[in-house]
């Protein structure tokens, strides 16, 4: 299995968040303000530069609106590499 940033999996699950991000109308500072973190954390995540566990995730959805088994489902639609 691999952990790697660069995994199609992974790809998809950062086009999930900014695309439920940017169809709720927020940028990443309203969402990093919503979560009381720096925009930067929303930006590295977005940009690749940030991994990001189970928690998190949960929490990005929650804060974004959108519902997080739906964006796994799509992700898991995703050939593993």
């Amino acid at each position: 299995m691999s952990r790697d940033l660069r995994s199609p999996r992974y790809a998809r699950l950062r086009e999930v968040l900014v695309e439920a991000r940017k169809e709720a109308g927020l940028t990443q500072a309203a969402v990093a303000e919503r979560l009381g973190r720096p925009q930067s954390y929303v930006a590295d995540i977005e940009r690749n530069e940030r991994r990001i566990d189970v928690i998190e995730y949960l929490a990005l959805a929650e804060t974004i609106g959108f519902d997080p088994f739906d964006g796994l489902r799509e992700v898991v639609a995703v050939k593993a590499s």
